[in-house]
């Protein structure tokens, strides 16, 4: 009973990186897509501006991830990075390029070297969640087991492929959601119509996507397609259907705090459809969830830490995205600076 608590609690928190961490992951995506220094100018400009207050924090949902698998499910976790480090490994290498990429870019005085750690921050984006998508995968289609040696195949075959497009896909959605949402906060009507319209794209590639990756997991990965057409999976594939069209109509306007929701709604009841259609699997057909267990001392010592993290950490993330929404982390500008000044002189 415990470990099947558990393992819904590292579903949410896969569900809340994919959709916290996707959105800086597509924010880096229409990063890349801007266009030329000239060209690309404002979008980058929203992009800084949007993503430096709160960005770091929803690595917290990662760590969050990894603890739980590590703890929870040491079997898993074995496997999964034994079969699988070669992809995990480039992720992980994305993300500190990323992360190096987006903090040197703006104080860089040279143009190249913003030109560069601007390529960096842009490509990582990219590379990352497609990557962490084939990991996903691999563990769908059950090509690795316990014991199974890291190979190719593991997260190179037609799931993995059709789930790291769709991570990027679902990436650019996101970013380019809640980077309209922030244009109407920085009073920037024309990058609100900007990146609704990228928008638009990126919910096409999604819905296209999705139907793809249906379609391809009823022969490499039949357990899963079984669970997604059957059962609790079928409802939350429902769900992500009437999300998706939800966007849709909010997209048609101008952008507000609802788009996001719906946005969020897509991508997180796409990510829990999948969790739950791999019951009882943790790794289809080779790894149950009891099987995968650890220790019941440590489930349940797990279990207590887990609730006394979310009553500590879900409260401080709200605040935080509160503030950040309604431009209370916005930074000082030179203007500001000046005017404070004067008021001390005073």
């Amino acid at each position: 009973m415990m470990a099947d608590v558990i393992a819904v609690v590292l579903l949410l928190a896969v569900a809340a990186y994919s959709c916290g961490g996707g959105t800086d992951y597509g924010a880096g995506f229409w990063d890349l897509t801007a266009g030329g220094a000239e060209r690309g100018k404002r979008p980058r400009w929203l992009i800084d501006h949007a993503m430096a207050p709160v960005w770091e924090v929803n690595n917290v949902w990662l760590v969050f991830v990894l603890v739980i698998m590590w703890t929870g499910f040491p079997v898993m976790f074995q496997t999964v990075f034994s079969a699988m480090w070669l992809p995990l490994a480039l992720a992980a290498v994305g993300m500190v390029l990323r992360g190096a990429g987006f903090a040197l870019r703006k104080p860089s005085r040279r143009l190249a070297g913003r030109r560069l750690y601007g390529a960096v921050f842009a490509v990582s984006s990219l590379v990352t969640p497609f990557f962490l998508g084939a990991a996903a995968g691999g563990i769908a289609s059950g090509r690795v087991a316990p014991g199974t040696p890291a190979a190719d195949d593991a997260w190179s075959n037609p799931t993995s492929l059709m789930f790291g497009l769709l991570a990027i896909a679902t990436t650019a959605l996101l970013g380019a959601v809640f980077l309209a949402a922030d244009a109407r906060r920085f009073d920037a009507p024309d990058l609100d119509g900007y990146f609704r319209r990228r928008a638009f794209g990126a919910l096409a590639a999604v819905a296209v996507l999705a139907v793809v990756t249906l379609f391809v997991t009823h022969d490499d990965a039949p357990h899963v397609w079984h669970g997604l057409t059957h059962g609790a999976g079928l409802v939350f594939v429902i769900l992500a259907a009437v999300a998706t069209f939800a966007t849709a109509g909010l997209l048609s306007r101008a952008s507000g705090s609802w788009s996001r929701v719906a946005a969020v709604g897509v991508v997180a009841s796409a990510v829990i459809a999948w969790g739950l259609a791999q019951r009882p699997y943790l790794i289809p057909t080779s790894l149950t969830i009891a099987e995968g267990a650890g220790a019941s001392t440590t489930l349940r010592w797990l279990g207590v830490v887990t609730l006394v993290a979310v009553l500590l950490v879900l409260p401080a993330v709200a605040l935080l995205y509160w503030l950040d929404t309604h431009g209370e982390l916005d930074s000082l500008t030179d203007a500001d600076l000046r005017r404070s000044g004067a008021g001390d002189e005073g």
